[in-house]
């Protein structure tokens, strides 16, 4: 007799496929390479997308990175966007560090919750992000803060297309 084959329960999920393991690195890169997209504007207001995306992944799914998973991932956005090598790298790792604390802390989260942590972690990259770039002129002015408040308000966007990453990741 043969014995059954064992189910995939709540707690044991069935092994993903190399694609819907790989789906949200590969949207954080995607994310990353959206900043060098050729946009003439005055002032600097593109938001960092590889962040967000990193964000939407992280809040939805604990599970979609393992703890050093921002290394890579911050030191490809460090290629891309002329910051100091290592700045998106260490300011990524201590966002996913400050989330698991708070993951530790919290049973329940809801989306208002997972919002503000994320402007948290969206103003902390920000404003520790021009800091490191520059050390000696790191005044908060208009244009920093215009490109702060519109990365908060596009979370929930960035959340949604996350969430629909992750049907499609269930699919593949």
């Amino acid at each position: 007799m043969i014995p059954p084959r064992p189910r995939a329960g709540p707690f044991d999920p069935a092994p993903l496929s190399p694609v819907a393991r790989w789906l949200p690195a590969f949207s954080v890169l995607a994310g990353s390479l959206l900043t060098i997209w050729p946009v003439i504007a005055g002032i600097p207001l593109l938001p960092p997308f590889g962040l967000l995306m990193l964000l939407g992944w992280r809040l939805l799914r604990s599970d979609s990175f393992p703890i050093w998973g921002a290394l890579p991932l911050g030191l490809f956005d460090d290629l891309l966007s002329g910051q100091p090598l290592g700045s998106a790298m260490l300011l990524w790792q201590l966002c996913l560090f400050m989330i698991d604390l708070i993951d530790q802390r919290m049973v329940y989260r809801d989306f208002w919750q997972d919002w503000l942590i994320a402007g948290g972690a969206i103003a902390f990259c920000l404003l520790a992000g021009r800091a490191v770039a520059t050390p000696l002129a790191a005044h908060v002015d208009t244009a920093l803060m215009l490109q702060l408040a519109m990365t908060i308000m596009l979370f929930p966007l960035i959340a949604r297309i996350c969430t629909w990453l992750d049907g499609k990741r269930g699919d593949a």
